[in-house]
């Protein structure tokens, strides 16, 4: 996707922008309820994810505020907003690795396909499997490629060693990576450069075939080369794969993404496709911040 940034000085909007372009995230900065802004196009997909009114506290203090987001099936999906907007409390909520943090209270919903993510009857070590999860910092374990591609299988209890060929072919290649490490399978994955173990990373999110791919802010420690391999991965999983990625680069959000969630101090500001979000979107508010007046 190729999608260009709206003009800082466009003149049909900038004026406006410069005087009417805090209010509503004043109002939000005084702990008041504002709507979010979602787009039409949203109620015509089909959504894996459901988030409704979700909010979530770390002892006293709230992160999230009544959020609401649905996630479309087979598209990438980013969440942008400035540093401490809860971009990250929120994708880390959906396979529930919040809970291991002492002090988180919730209320609100989330259903996965249907079923309340947060139900008691819930095993949230289950729930994770159906969630692979990239982390910022590539996190490879201390073994061998192929023992890294395969342990959510190993873990599972999978021993036929030709089915576990096979996931780690086909999740390397899904990753863009076989053809680079399929002659150093047996050879640590530490030895891989970054832009590798984070592609090596993302193969071992997708060897159990998960029903949501979760990516905080995966190409924030690489290079830009490293950057262009992981944006092109994207793009290739798009439609095989539902994508949740959070992201503090605007361009990275502009070329990745189908559709694009700004978030602003634990609350969803505007929500609709990346292309009119960036372009022309509903809000002043989101127009200053994905042109750089603040932010």
């Amino acid at each position: 996707m190729n999608v260009v940034i709206a003009d800082p000085a466009a003149p049909e909007r900038g004026d406006n922008a410069g005087r009417n372009g805090s209010g509503r995230l004043a109002a939000v900065a005084r702990g008041e309820s504002v709507p979010a802004e979602i787009h039409d196009e949203l109620r015509q997909e089909r959504h894996v994810l459901e988030i409704e009114r979700f909010s979530l506290w770390y002892g006293e203090a709230r992160a999230l505020f009544d959020i609401s987001l649905n996630v479309p099936r087979g598209k990438v999906t980013a969440l942008i907003g400035p540093s401490g907007c809860g971009k990250s409390t929120l994708l880390r909520s959906v396979n529930r690795l919040n809970d291991l943090v002492d002090g988180v209270r919730i209320e609100g919903s989330m259903r996965l396909a249907g079923r309340e993510i947060y139900d008691r009857a819930v095993d949230a070590i289950e729930l994770r499997k159906r969630m692979g999860m990239v982390f910022q910092k590539s996190n490879p374990f201390p073994m061998s490629v192929f023992e890294n591609v395969v342990y959510p299988l190993r873990i599972d209890g999978e021993r036929n060693r030709a089915v576990l060929q096979e996931v780690c072919e086909r999740s390397l290649r899904g990753a863009a990576l076989w053809d680079e490490v399929k002659d150093r399978l047996h050879e640590s994955a530490l030895g891989l450069s970054g832009g590798q173990q984070q592609r090596l990373c993302i193969a071992r999110a997708i060897a159990a075939e998960p029903e949501v791919l979760l990516m905080d802010e995966p190409c924030s420690a690489l290079d830009p080369l490293a950057t262009n391999k992981i944006e092109d991965l994207i793009d290739r999983l798009r439609g095989e794969y539902t994508i949740l990625i959070v992201t503090h680069n605007m361009q990275q959000a502009a070329r990745t993404s189908d559709y694009t969630a700004f978030m602003y101090l634990g609350r969803l500001i505007e929500y609709g496709p990346t292309e009119t979000l960036f372009q022309k979107p509903r809000l002043i508010e989101t127009y200053d911040y994905v042109t750089g007046r603040f932010g």
